[in-house]
């Protein structure tokens, strides 16, 4: 489809929402399909849930309308829907303001920004769909047409609830120009805008002198009062303030606790009453979720400010701590690099891996359990085992730490000391070293870093850098085995062979004598040395693999090495150490012979085909992990 068949087909698609036409035709639609009357909390929550639930690696829910976005925060997420879950069934909960309060870059934002995209694109769809008074500057619900004496039996009949009254401008129009006759009154189909300020608000703080209360509730029209000779005729005021146009939909208000007081008395009113105190008007209805934003600083002023316990109680409040789970962190950058212009720039692998253990340590607290170091803690949170933990302590840690993610280095730092390796002159690719000293040098124009701040920074930085080197030194590995992928099948092979004849108590025929030999226990145990095995644990071990052994077959198979992940790893482990010293030779020599070179070919070709490298990062890294090994 080119260009311009797009435009014809856009075109096209806007013109289907433009549905006009009376109350009594838009009371059938009502009729057919309840839920078009829907509420403000009711209709974010099923635009959410429309998306879809699916279920994550360890049983938490993962909502689809957020997980393109938003990653690492299940938690938030869960306390956010149940908020609009128990809003939808207009419990008191939607009678408060919303506030995430969280660290800068963790996301808030980035949720709310969400929220209002995504109820633009909802309310164009058919089960999204959304009509309005015509000609209503606050967007009213049809239904309030109905007298408040004939709801509660359109309830009882229709199953149909009816919340609210009439603005003043419908209240002028119904009695003028229709002469109160309800039915007659035009409805129209309107879509969600922020752009045109239609069912999406936002609020921005400035300077409490100069901004006016009329940015959130409309003001009065001078130009016109000498034609309508009255400050409280509707038609001499502009009803277009943030919370006017918000209505049945979503007003943010950012950084809501930087505001001057006046702003936020006319909150109180908004979030109890759902009620707007308007120029010379009395209250006009209002039904709309408030969010808002702020920072834990902020937060705890407002807490301790006496005069505001009215509004404190009026709100419920949403923790946004940083990302703790490394995989989760490596996405977030995946998906901001993925959306910029960058071209013709490499980033080698763990390049990202490593920036973002680097962010996720500075954000973890130091734990009292013996042994548990912030790089173990790291790879626990993100699924992984290690030596003496598993996840069965996971929430414990968790439990001991309340207050982790709240500080550390956000993922807008990173980004920005990332960016700023990408776009060096003369850059081709960025490794993994790059990033480390891109992230180290970014301290120094990290204007709000305290001294302790910066010296624990550093060694995280160290710490990090040693995660890297074992790292490497396994990534050269993998290419070095997978160069010489039939020596790890015939030392695979040979294994097995002296487990068997162990595990039966039987003897091997060596196959140049063919004398009988007993199982060659050395060279079982150098490999179970390698993923520490110990002395005790080897016949259980062995009896294990057995175990796959007799399962692998009776399905016709033959065990491979590399589907036992214990057994690659301690396969990959000896063979690497028995090739120590060939990979010491090759990758430090600076004049290799041709068989050196044919293996560092061998090596790079690897890397290059199997791993994801460039040539470039390919022999930096075989370079680096010589050095590595020379110490």
């Amino acid at each position: 489809m080119n260009l311009i068949e797009r435009l014809e087909q856009f075109r096209a698609e806007e013109e289907s929402l433009k549905w006009q036409g009376t109350f009594a035709d838009y009371w059938k639609l009502v009729q057919k399909n309840p839920g078009l009357a829907q509420l403000a909390h009711a209709r974010i929550y099923d635009m959410i849930m429309s998306a879809g639930v699916g279920q994550g690696e360890k049983g938490e829910k993962q909502y689809q309308f957020f997980d393109r976005e938003i990653f690492g925060l299940e938690k938030t997420l869960d306390q956010l829907v149940e908020y609009f879950n128990s809003a939808a069934k207009r419990l008191e909960v939607r009678k408060r303001i919303l506030l995430l309060m969280g660290p800068v870059g963790g996301g808030k934002s980035t949720i709310v920004s969400l929220l209002k995209r995504g109820l633009e694109e909802y309310t164009k769809s058919d089960v999204g769909a959304v009509y309005a008074i015509k000609g209503c500057p606050m967007h009213e619900e049809p239904l309030h047409l109905i007298p408040e004496s004939l709801r509660p039996d359109i309830h009882r009949e229709y199953g149909i609830y009816i919340e609210g009254e009439l603005c003043p401008h419908c209240q002028m129009v119904l009695r003028e120009q229709h002469g109160g006759r309800s039915e007659d009154m035009p409805v129209e189909r309107i879509a969600f805008t922020e752009k045109q300020r239609v069912g999406i608000g936002t609020f921005s703080p400035s300077d409490p002198k100069s901004q006016d209360i009329s940015e959130l509730t409309g003001s009065i029209d001078l130009s016109t009062i000498g034609e309508y000779g009255s400050e409280s005729d509707p038609r001499a005021y502009r009803f277009d303030g943030e919370l006017n146009i918000a209505n049945r939909g979503l007003m943010e208000f950012i950084e809501m606790l930087k505001c001057d007081e006046k702003f936020l008395y006319g909150l109180l009113t908004l979030s109890q009453e759902q009620s707007i105190k308007t120029g010379r008007f009395a209250m006009i209805y209002a039904d709309e979720v408030v969010m808002s934003h702020t920072n834990e600083n902020e937060y705890n002023a407002f807490v301790a400010n006496r005069k505001a316990e009215a509004l404190q109680d009026r709100i419920i409040l949403i923790k946004v701590p940083y990302n703790l789970r490394l995989s989760d962190e490596i996405r977030i950058y995946e998906k901001l690099i993925g959306q910029s212009g960058l071209k013709n720039v490499h980033i080698a692998p763990h390049t990202l891996k490593i920036a973002s253990m680097f962010a996720i340590l500075s954000r973890l607290e130091t734990s009292k359990k013996a042994g548990m170091s912030l790089m173990k803690k790291l790879k626990l949170y993100d699924g992984e085992d290690t030596e003496d933990f598993s996840q069965k302590d996971v929430r414990e840690l968790q439990e001991e730490a309340l207050r982790e993610g709240m500080d550390g280095i956000s993922p807008r730092y990173v980004i920005n000391r990332l960016s700023s390796a990408l776009v060096q002159h003369g850059t081709k690719c960025i490794s993994p070293i790059d990033a480390l000293r891109a992230l180290k040098d970014g301290f120094e124009q990290h204007t709000s870093l305290k001294r302790e701040e910066k010296e624990k920074f550093l060694n995280l930085i160290s710490e990090t850098r040693r995660e890297y080197d074992e790292m490497a030194k396994k990534e050269v590995q993998k290419a070095f085995v997978y160069s010489f992928e039939e020596s790890a099948k015939t030392l695979f092979n040979n294994y097995l062979d002296n487990v068997e004849a162990f595990a039966n108590r039987a003897k091997l025929r060596d196959p140049i004598t063919e004398e009988e030999v007993e199982p060659d226990e050395k060279l079982m145990r150098s490999v179970e040395e390698q993923i520490g095995v110990t002395e005790n644990a080897k016949k259980a071990f062995r009896e294990e693999i057995l175990i796959r052994i007799s399962a692998v077959a009776r399905r016709g198979q033959r065990l491979d090495y590399r589907n036992h992940e214990r057994l690659k790893e301690a396969i990959e482990k000896k063979l690497f150490a028995d090739l120590r010293d060939v990979v010491k030779i090759t990758t430090s020599t600076r004049t290799p012979d041709s068989e050196q070179l044919k293996r560092i070919n061998d090596v790079v070709d690897t890397l290059v085909q199997e791993h994801g490298y460039c040539h470039v990062c390919a022999n930096e890294l075989l370079t680096y992990v010589g050095t590595l090994l020379n110490r």
